[in-house]
């Protein structure tokens, strides 16, 4: 619990502090929705995935609804996901990725800090776009560019994005014992919504 709430101010504090275009829209994640983060890992022997709801950030538009027109370097982005709370499914399969691996208590957290590059046409109501910048896990940042797919809904955007992941490029150990067989490869899948603050109900701390 604590770790959430550190990760809840980390992302406000960011929010409050870093310099703002303009007329900007800003969204952040919407903790009433049904939001998931999950990766997959395949393997000649086994497969499984690990899945967390604990998804927190914002993004920063130019003002306007996102669409083809929407100026991309008028954009920012910031998202974290709470290690601690994957799971896959076998309780000592968690405790072990969690602490051996993943080494959570040290680094509790995956992030991503960047902007939009490219927003293409909408296509049968959904808008594809490209988003640039850090991904960090294990305390090792890399660039990476991640497509998505962002769907309005009223005010509000849902978001899908998957992307493969090398645990290697984040000296992430490749674990080998019976029940953690886990791929240098992983697919991560997000799927969250976007809101404006004042659309969130109120939620207790």
């Amino acid at each position: 619990m604590r770790s959430t709430r550190a990760g809840g101010l980390l992302v406000a504090t960011l929010a409050t502090v870093v310099p703002r275009p303009s007329a900007c829209q800003e969204l952040h994640v919407d903790p009433s929705a049904s939001n998931v983060v999950r990766f997959v890992s395949h393997t000649q022997v086994d497969e499984f995935e690990g899945v967390t709801p604990k998804i927190d950030g914002y993004a920063l538009l130019d003002g306007q609804p996102l669409s083809a027109s929407t100026r991309a370097d008028r954009t920012e982005l910031y998202f974290e996901v709470d290690l601690a709370s994957l799971d896959t499914g076998l309780g000592l399969r968690n405790r072990h990725m969690r602490d051996n691996y993943l080494e959570v208590e040290r680094y509790p957290y995956a992030t991503f800090k960047g902007r939009l590059a490219r927003v293409g046409s909408a296509e049968q109501g959904a808008v594809h776009v490209t988003a640039v910048g850090t991904f960090s896990i294990h305390g090792v940042s890399a660039e990476r560019e991640i497509p998505c797919e962002v769907t309005p809904n009223g005010t509000a955007y849902r978001t899908r994005c998957s992307f493969p992941v090398l645990l290697s490029d984040h000296r992430i150990s490749i674990p080998k014992i019976m029940f953690l067989k886990l791929a240098n490869e992983i697919e991560l899948e997000v799927d969250f919504t976007l809101s404006p603050t004042g659309d969130h109900p109120e939620t207790n701390p």
